[in-house]
């Protein structure tokens, strides 16, 4: 189930580096290599950190979720709830640009 849940968890990654712009795309598809794994822990530890200060005006909640997906890469464990969570995130995303295209 792991391996199943890893292959989910890349493919909404990759539904998501293609919302992104080119660079911020190209970033998370750096960070997500194997080879990144020094830089993405710590980056993945402070937007943790970062979420959990989201009382601060520059930090946000948004932090968390992030990290949360960063660590995810090597934590399975994490994968399948990850996966879920980017699961929904892209089923809300569809509807609202299918109610977009509805309205005039």
């Amino acid at each position: 189930m792991t391996e199943q849940a890893k292959m989910e968890l890349d493919r909404h990654f990759d539904w998501f580096e293609g919302k992104l712009p080119p660079k911020l795309a190209r970033f998370l598809a750096w960070l997500r290599k194997p080879s990144s794994r020094l830089a993405r822990i710590p980056l993945a530890i402070l937007l943790i950190a970062g979420g959990f200060f989201s009382f601060l005006p520059v930090l946000g909640l948004w932090m968390l979720p992030l990290g949360l997906l960063l660590v995810a890469q090597d934590v399975p464990m994490l994968q399948k709830p990850m996966s879920r969570m980017l699961g929904w995130i892209e089923r809300k995303w569809d509807e609202r640009i299918a109610r977009r295209s509805l309205t005039p």
